[in-house]
């Protein structure tokens, strides 16, 4: 990739310069404040309350105490991807991102913001150190590593088998018609069913989950990657078991109105019997509520579905760390970075003391985060594993999508959900 204006220009065309570009007046705030030769900046999404944080900040503090080297970080959220791509127009994008591979992120490699990593593996000693599946899904279709596979995710069903048997539920329900009747016992019993965030991603991900019931992965990969679910019977059908789920009271009432963080609190307050949530998120949840649960997978349809157990979404998908191509230049002081991130010690720190999945080869298994734990163990003799719908799914559908798919936890008809989701592509 060519620097200066040449660079500039393929960076603006592939991210989108008429969104970014107002931005780029106020740059210099975006880039981490690191001086000296010694020096590497890093751009982080493991800050504040999300889990892991602490535990990162930790290993950054004791590497630079024990080799004298500055990290310089800057810290943002889900906005971390568009701050970094406004600081790459500029020329300006810190050394090292730390993020997810979904949306824009996706075509980073491609566009010359990030490199390909794939040759580090062994460079930096760490193909054996990393599970081969994640470096598979981390792989574009051109063969380049978009970065380093870090953090992973499962994301299981809790059932909290206390509120069950206090509804008279006996066990965990594992097909819709056991789910509807438990929902139904349980709204008898004054609590809540199933809650999601309705009206965000979270909301987005079970509705897409609840499709893969219904179709094979290879159909699901066409429907997620063109949104042409009218000429899927079996996507079609799974919109319309949503519809039967919904309409037959298994979701908390005003569902549709719900966020990642509602869903959690709901359920961690007994509100709730009954939430989907990332690993990650059931590292959040307190030892009282946790001695309460059963992690497993989402009920199998009764009839017409094509999976044989509860669904579970697996993905070596989470943060990946990803060299700039201002990083480029300094490898030299990057490969000891990456590699202090890929020690034993680090990987157990992130595993015992934030409840987070790694990527990094290892028998080492959460103890003070049970339900993160519970949901490691989980085999193909428990659930079915279906796919992480982000890797397909345009970024630029992301938000009209969660619109529809916050409909759908609504009122709407199996039609105009479809009509709708359809939309949401050809808008886009």
């Amino acid at each position: 990739m060519t620097n200066g204006v040449s660079r500039r220009t393929v960076l603006k065309a592939a991210f989108g310069g008429a969104v970014l570009t107002p931005l780029l007046a106020s740059c210099g705030a975006l880039t981490p404040a690191s001086s000296g030769p010694r020096s590497i900046s890093v751009h982080t999404q493991l800050s504040g309350a999300v889990s892991g944080a602490q535990v990162f900040a930790d290993v950054v503090a004791a590497y630079q105490r024990r080799t004298g080297r500055t990290v310089a970080q800057l810290k943002n959220g889900s906005d971390l991807p568009i701050v970094f791509e406004t600081s790459s127009l500029a020329g300006k994008e810190a050394d090292v991102a730390v993020v997810n591979m979904m949306g824009r992120t996706l075509g980073w490699t491609g566009a010359g913001a990030t490199i390909d990593v794939m040759d580090l593996l062994d460079e930096w000693d760490l193909r054996d150190k990393i599970l081969p599946e994640a470096v598979a899904e981390w792989t574009d279709e051109q063969g380049r590593l978009r970065a380093f596979p870090f953090t992973r995710t499962n994301w299981p069903v809790s059932f909290n088998t206390a509120l069950l048997e206090e509804a008279g539920v006996g066990s965990i329900p594992t097909t819709s018609d056991e789910l509807i009747a438990a929902a139904d016992a349980l709204r008898s019993a004054g609590t809540g069913p199933v809650t999601v965030g309705g009206s965000d991603w979270s909301g987005q991900k079970l509705f897409l989950q609840i499709l893969q019931g219904f179709v094979t992965q290879d159909e699901a990969r066409t429907v997620f990657s063109t949104g042409k679910i009218s000429e899927s019977p079996g996507a079609l059908a799974g919109v319309q078991h949503f519809v039967d789920l919904r309409d037959a009271g298994v979701f908390v009432d005003d569902v549709q109105g719900y966020t990642s963080d509602s869903e959690l609190t709901q359920f961690n307050t007994r509100k709730a019997a009954v939430v989907p949530a990332m690993s990650s998120a059931l590292a959040l949840v307190p030892a009282e509520r946790a001695a309460e649960v059963t992690v497993g997978g989402w009920p199998v349809p009764s009839s017409g579905g094509v999976i044989e157990r509860p669904s579970v979404i697996t993905s070596y998908n989470g943060h990946g760390i990803w060299i700039s191509e201002n990083g480029r230049s300094r490898l030299d002081l990057i490969k000891p970075f990456v590699q202090e991130l890929y020690s034993e010690s680090v990987t157990d720190a992130f595993i015992l003391g934030s409840g987070r999945d790694m990527n990094r080869v290892t028998d080492t298994v959460s103890q003070d985060f049970p339900l993160v734990a519970q949901a490691s163990r989980l085999t193909d003799a428990d659930v079915s594993h279906v796919m992480l719908p982000d890797l397909l799914i345009p970024d630029s559908v992301f938000e009209p999508m969660i619109r529809a798919t916050a409909m759908a936890y609504g009122s709407a008809s199996a039609e105009r959900i479809v009509d709708t989701f359809e939309k949401s592509y050809a808008s886009a």
